[in-house]
């Protein structure tokens, strides 16, 4: 059997049991039905063109582990942020361990999205927010969709600063031989609310794991969301992310991307504004090595006049690794006084890295500042002889060099303690000891 009548089969299975209302019952029941037509995306797609999924879907997956693995916390805990104080929503082999998370509803909701789809009192919630603005029409959403049961949400009411930052992981233990997981989150940051979020996919031994992976997010008036995504996992691992975020007026959303190891990784990142005054950030970092392949996919969507948007992904491609980079800014003939930035530039170390880049502009504004471009090449040769002429070895010359590449999207990380973090993975990809911190 083929691995996509699996999970079409087994669909009624996963099913049964499970107390959810009929409203989402049936958005489920659509969505399988969309992924059933469409099956799993292909090169012979424009937006998949230089990814292939082909081979992850070409074996048996376990496709819903209903035990939980036991975990102990020293097995995990230099996964955390353990030098700053977070909540957490843990999930091992897609389901939730309550011995390592610390969820809350004092003031805000920190919790997981099964509770939410099950309980009435987050019925208006749901109704309002759940599947409102992935794209329906996306097969890989449409599949997280038919499967969505568990992951996190996170509501910041109105006015409410969280304090301390939101830590979302999700281990896979190798327990299955492999695993397929299709977790779901849900957050809404409430108007002139404002949140830090952290999110990370980690096997803890290596087998053969493909995370398929969604998250909606609500930026409200006024609010602020600061998101970090971590993707720095073995080389079996792989992960398709699918995030869809909505902003109204006067709202900032910042998304960074540190995509530092896995076998392949998708990130789609869509922006959609509804209101004017909005700031949208996203930046990126990628270092590669092996037959590592990472693909980022932006959306901005400018539907309102007086709107920003600023787009700086770097690429450090060695070995034989692969880069694709495809940027769509789009601005709509309503959108006057847009500014928006995109750049998007790679080094290779290697002669059989490569990199596949396709910023793109569509405007329909005659009032706009917008700018975009891309970059490929290799370290300065000259800068790399002055550090060597001044007693630095070759391999931290190159390590210097290739840090300062990337610096600019590091110094807006807001979190000192991941801004360390990072660095320090950084310097571990390079194999070098930078001797400083940020």
């Amino acid at each position: 059997m083929e691995f996509k009548e699996k999970l079409v089969s087994s669909h009624l299975a996963f099913e049964d049991g499970m107390d959810l209302p009929e409203s989402v019952q049936q958005t489920r029941a659509n969505a399988l039905k969309i992924f059933e037509a469409k099956g799993f995306p292909s090169k012979k797609e424009e937006g998949w063109k230089y990814t292939s999924i082909a081979n992850l879907i070409n074996q048996d997956y376990s496709i819903f582990p209903n035990d939980e693995t036991n975990v102990e916390l020293k097995d995990v805990k230099k996964y955390f942020l353990y030098d700053t104080d977070t909540y957490k929503v843990i999930f091992i082999d897609g389901v939730y361990s309550p011995f390592l998370s610390n969820t809350t509803h004092d003031g805000i909701d920190v919790c997981l999205l099964s509770a939410a789809l099950s309980k009435p009192k987050y019925k208006k919630l749901i109704d309002t927010y759940f599947n409102k603005i992935a794209n329906q029409e996306d097969s890989m959403t449409a599949l997280n969709t038919s499967y969505a049961k568990e992951g996190a949400y996170i509501y910041i009411p109105k006015s409410i600063v969280a304090e301390k930052p939101i830590e979302i992981i999700h281990f896979s233990t190798g327990k299955e031989k492999a695993v397929w997981l299709q977790p779901r989150n849900l957050i809404v940051v409430d108007q002139n609310a404002q949140v830090q979020i952290i999110e990370r996919h980690q096997s803890l031994k290596e087998h053969p794991v493909v995370t398929n992976c969604v998250t909606e997010i609500f930026v409200h008036q006024d609010a602020f969301m600061d998101y970090y995504k971590l993707q720095n996992d073995l080389e079996t691992a792989s992960l398709i992310d699918n995030t869809y975020i909505i902003q109204e007026k006067n709202s900032h959303a910042s998304v960074h991307t540190f995509s530092l190891g896995g076998k392949l990784i998708r990130n789609n990142l869509n922006y959609f504004h509804k209101g004017e005054h909005i700031l949208s950030t996203l930046k990126g970092v990628t270092i590669l090595k092996g037959k590592q392949h990472v693909d980022h996919a932006t959306l901005v969507h400018h539907a309102q006049p007086n709107c920003e948007s600023h787009q700086d992904y770097k690429g450090i491609f060695a070995e034989r690794s692969e880069g694709v980079f495809n940027g769509q800014i789009l601005v709509d003939k309503i959108a006057q006084k847009t500014n928006a930035f995109q750049q998007n530039n790679n080094i290779l170390l290697d002669d059989k890295a490569t990199v596949n880049t396709k910023p793109q502009l569509e405007i329909y504004a005659d009032d706009v500042k917008c700018s975009h471009g891309c970059t490929i090449g290799q370290l300065d040769e000259e800068a790399l002889f002055y550090l060597r002429s001044r007693g630095i070895p070759k391999k931290e010359a190159k390590a210097l060099l290739t840090y300062a590449f990337a610096n600019n999207v590091l110094e807006s990380v807001q979190l000192p303690s991941l801004k360390k973090r990072i660095n320090n993975q950084i310097a571990n990809k390079l194999g070098v000891s930078l001797g400083f911190d940020l």
